[in-house]
């Protein structure tokens, strides 16, 4: 019945779904599914933002509504953050929004600023929303190739060189979701170069800024010279607080874009609950060190999961950053697709994922790992994907 809607006829079926009732069917019956599928924070929220929160709630006056921008002082921390992070200056009240969490941030700026038929340039594979919700807006989603980020570079260059019609937004994300693929910032200085020369939006989903291993930190686009100009970039809470339930983000740079996501927000909500905002402050004054343990988890989870796949003879190079593993599907299986192999994989090794198809087509050939287990769980899954495979061969 849903598919009589003008808007949901729009919308494929959500590939990620069919592993994702598989896992609850086995579940229901007992089963002990280890699972890498949604990349769903385990961790605990740091216990002086959860103290806060209690706090907060404890008085009346912030049971009322908020504002839909975000309260001045949560606005204000944000920016220190940038300014001390970045060494990027930003004004609290006209180059900055508070968002419920970064997909909310997405799709709500792009339903401010696309227009019919305005083509946004997006990589394939990517983050569902970064595609769907340009057609949601009634846009032209625009899907390039990026086996590599200076490849997807390239072909942006073609693409103005050769389109009728320029794009009216460039939407991209690093660390990259699905494929953890990373840049440093002399690819976001081509992006605003090219971007303001041709008249071009830039949005830039950051919501694993903080999750860089080995030494690698991730550059904020806002830090190239110009950026303001053309981009904005959104900055997540979830992952690097482990509050991913509490839905904060925030909508950094530009002035325009800023504004008309404030004003269209104004229309949509009231913003988010108050004591959760007062929270967030002393997440990003106070919890510093609590980012730090979080990205160190991280990377141990990555550790144990690349060495237990390759003892399992399922080679995977290690990401540099972000809370998954971008891994090609086992050369044995690969005929099957990742969709297949996902099912298969939870069927007879008890280990979920998520099939790359379900991130565009490009994401064929592969499938996600989300790095939500402890190295306990990890290790007990790479022992029976070892059997699975040991088995298929």
């Amino acid at each position: 019945m849903t598919d009589d809607f003008y808007r949901i006829r729009k919308l494929p079926p959500y590939v990620l779904a069919v592993v994702t009732e598989m896992k609850a069917r086995l579940r229901a019956a007992g089963a002990d599914v280890v699972d890498f599928g949604m990349g769903n924070p385990d961790g605990a929220t740091p216990r002086p933002v959860v103290a806060k929160l209690v706090e907060a709630a404890h008085n009346p006056r912030n049971h009322r509504y908020s504002l839909s921008r975000g309260i001045p002082n949560l606005r204000e921390e944000i920016v220190k953050r940038y300014r001390k992070y970045y060494g990027v200056e930003l004004d609290s009240n006209s180059e900055a929004v508070v968002t419920m969490g970064a997909k909310d941030a997405v799709a709500h700026l792009l339903f401010a600023v696309i227009g019919p038929g305005d083509e946004v340039v997006s990589p394939n594979p990517c983050y569902p929303i970064h595609q769907y919700g340009v057609i949601m807006a009634e846009g032209q989603a625009c899907t390039m190739p990026m086996p590599d980020p200076a490849s997807f570079l390239n072909r942006l260059e073609d693409h103005y060189r050769t389109a009728a019609r320029k794009p009216a937004m460039v939407l991209i994300s690093f660390p990259h979701n699905p494929t953890t693929q990373c840049v440093e910032l002399d690819f976001f200085r081509e992006i605003i170069r090219l971007a303001s020369h041709h008249g071009t939006m830039v949005v830039h989903d950051f919501a694993y800024a903080d999750l860089g291993f080995d030494g690698y930190t991730p550059p904020s686009i806002l830090q190239v010279d110009g950026a303001k100009e053309v981009a904005v970039e959104i900055y997540s809470m979830s992952k690097s607080f482990n509050m991913a339930g509490w839905r904060v983000g925030f909508c950094l740079g530009n002035r325009k874009m800023i504004a008309a996501l404030a004003r269209i927000k104004s229309y949509l909500d009231y913003g988010v609950f108050q004591p959760i905002q007062i929270a967030s402050i002393v997440a990003l004054r106070e919890c510093e060190e609590e980012t730090k343990k979080i990205c160190a988890t991280y990377q141990e989870r990555r550790d144990v999961l690349i060495e237990g796949l390759g003892r399992a003879g399922w080679h995977v190079p290690p990401p540099r950053a972000s809370m998954f593993v971008w891994a090609p599907v086992p050369e044995q299986h690969r005929e099957l697709g990742s969709v297949e192999f996902s099912k298969l994989l939870l069927e007879k090794a008890l280990v979920a994922v998520s099939p790359g198809l379900g991130f565009g087509p490009l994401g064929e050939g592969y499938v996600r790992l989300a790095l939500i287990e402890n190295p306990h769980r990890t290790r007990q899954a790479t022992a029976s994907i070892r059997r699975f495979l040991k088995a298929g061969k």
